[in-house]
C-alpha cells in the first residue's frame, strides 16, 4: 500500500488571513492521522506565510508515525529543522511571489549548496528528499549528493488539458520512478493531485508515498478532515495502491 502523507499548510493559510488561533493546524493533523493519513507534511516557509514555527515545535511532540518537514536550502530554516528533527525534509525551491511551489528544486545548478544542506541535516540524523522535476539529470544528482528520496514533482501530469498530453506526462513519471527505484532511492510523488488523477499514479512500480495536501483540504472543507482524508486513502486502496 503506498503510503499518504497529509500535508496541512492550507489549515494554517485560513488561520493567517485573520492573525487567529483558529483552526488549528494540530488538530487539523490529528483528524487526518484519525482519517487513516500515514504521515503530516508541512512547510516552513522563509516569508511564514502559513506554517509558523509553533507549530512545527507543537507537530513534533504530537505525530508519532512521519512528519515530513518541506524546506527551502537556507541556513535559518536548515537549523530549525536540525533542532526539531522531522522525520523527513524535504527540499523544495522557493520563491516569494509564488501562489504554490513552482516546479522541481534544480539540484545540478545548486549542487553545492544542496549538497551542504542534505550533509547538515543528516548529520542530524534526518532523512533527506528532494523535490525534483521527472528528469534524469536531476535524479542522478540527487543519488550522488546523497539524498535518500525523491517526490518527483506531479504538476505537468495535474495540469494536462489533453488525453495524449496526460498520457505522455503519465509515461515521463513511469519512467522516472523506475530509473530513480533502480538507483536505490526511494520514490514519493506529489503536487496537484487530487481524487480523480491520483488514480493513475498510484499504479505506477516503486511509487512508496504521495504528498497531498490542496485537494483534501479542499474536501475537508465541505465533509471534514478525517472523512477527507479516509476518501481519498479509499480511492488510492481501489485503485491498487
Amino acid at each position: 500500500m503506498i503510503s499518504l502523507g497529509v500535508n496541512i499548510d492550507h489549515v494554517a493559510t485560513v488561520r493567517q488571513a485573520r492573525q487567529a488561533r483558529e483552526p488549528d493546524p494540530m488538530a487539523a493533523a490529528v483528524l487526518a492521522l484519525l482519517g487513516g493519513a500515514d504521515g503530516i507534511t508541512v512547510h516552513l516557509r522563509e516569508d511564514r506565510r502559513h506554517i509558523q514555527d509553533r507549530d512545527v515545535r507543537l507537530l513534533r511532540q504530537v505525530i508519532t508515525n512521519r512528519l515530513n518537514l518541506e524546506m527551502a536550502c537556507v541556513d535559518a530554516i536548515t537549523a530549525i529543522a536540525c533542532e526539531i528533527k522531522p522525520d523527513e525534509a524535504t527540499l523544495v525551491p522557493e520563491r516569494r511571489a509564488e501562489l504554490t511551489t513552482e516546479g522541481g528544486l534544480d539540484v545540478v545548478a545548486n549542487k553545492s549548496t544542496v549538497e551542504e544542506t542534505i550533509k547538515r541535516l543528516g548529520d542530524a540524523g534526518i532523512e533527506v528528499s528532494l523535490f525534483i522535476d521527472p528528469d534524469v539529470r536531476q535524479i542522478e544528482m540527487a543519488k550522488l549528493l546523497g539524498a535518500k528520496a525523491i517526490e518527483i514533482q506531479t504538476a505537468r501530469y495535474s495540469e494536462a488539458h489533453t488525453p495524449d498530453l496526460h498520457e505522455q506526462e503519465l509515461d515521463t513519471l513511469r519512467e522516472a520512478s523506475t530509473f530513480a527505484h533502480n538507483l536505490g532511492l526511494k520514490v514519493h510523488m506529489g503536487h496537484g493531485l487530487n481524487y480523480t488523477n491520483v488514480v493513475p499514479i498510484v499504479g505506477i512500480p516503486c511509487v512508496q508515498e504521495l504528498n497531498i495536501g490542496h485537494s483534501i483540504i479542499s474536501r475537508a472543507v465541505l465533509v471534514g478532515m478525517e472523512r477527507a482524508v479516509r476518501e481519498m486513502k479509499d480511492v488510492m486502496r481501489v485503485s491498487g495502491g
